[in-house]
């Protein structure tokens, strides 16, 4: 790969110096890549720091929902939105899964508990959408649930939408060979092995399941009103860029 001047010189600053002395073997390509993704994002970040004075100023509510298969990069995408965000309006929603109690109410009930308010940026890391995907594949719910909830979901979207909420849907989708490639490095990492559940141990062995399923939920949920975004997990820079972009220029903001 040949440089040009300022590829050298991005790549002679004490960042990229830092980088490139991480390894035995300098990556310079792959250290540039990574000096421009670093670059890309901050200018991002600032966006999306203007983006939310504007919502908070403005008493608008937004809600971001993260979806996509094991290891497809959400959690990543989710700390680029809101690492530099004034943590006072913003509020990253995980749920664990249900209670008790949560199993005999509305599937919906939980969900509306953590819509956004006035002034407030909501990410959802997995949403409703469970039912669509992960609970099927897995036997977390039973056939009746899952078309229960393929019958309303459209209609509650409708509904949160009519009401004011400004609602985007991100989707992160990975390949096979990329999952499993993921899935390795997890379990070799002693740091990050408590991130495998046991939904992630059935990833690779249900794929053609998920896949079905998959297509199922954007054949019936990718609406005119509230249609779906689908971002390349496999690249995650170029995911993480892109979301930030799509959920920056989807909303007019000042």
């Amino acid at each position: 790969m040949k440089f040009n001047k300022k590829d050298l010189q991005k790549l002679c600053t004490n960042r990229g110096i830092r980088y490139l002395l991480e390894t035995d073997k300098p990556d310079f390509k792959g250290v540039l890549e990574h000096l421009e993704y670093e670059e890309k994002l901050e200018e991002f970040q600032s966006k999306l720091i203007k983006f939310q004075h504007w919502i908070v100023r403005n008493d608008q509510r937004l809600l971001v929902i993260v979806e996509g298969g094991e290891f497809a990069g959400k959690g990543s995408v989710l700390r680029a939105f809101t690492e530099h965000l004034n943590p006072r309006s913003v509020k990253h929603v995980a749920l664990p899964k249900p209670s008790d109690v949560e199993k005999k109410q509305w599937y919906f009930e939980r969900y509306i508990d953590n819509l956004p308010k006035p002034g407030q940026l909501v990410f959802f890391d997995r949403s409703w959408y469970n039912r669509a995907i992960v609970e099927p594949v897995n036997g977390f719910c039973t056939k009746k649930d899952y078309q229960k909830f393929m019958g309303e979901v459209n209609s509650f979207e409708k509904m949160i939408k009519t009401d004011g909420i400004i609602l985007l849907k991100c989707y992160l989708s990975i390949s096979k060979e990329m999952q499993a490639k993921r899935i390795q490095s997890v379990k070799n990492n002693p740091l990050r092995r408590w991130e495998f559940t046991q939904v992630d141990k059935n990833a690779q062995k249900l794929w053609k399941e998920f896949k079905h399923y998959e297509k199922a939920m954007f054949d019936k949920t990718d609406t005119k009103l509230n249609p779906w975004k689908i971002f390349n997990g496999d690249k995650p820079y170029e995911a993480r860029l892109k979301c930030i972009s799509y959920v920056l220029n989807e909303v007019p903001f000042d």
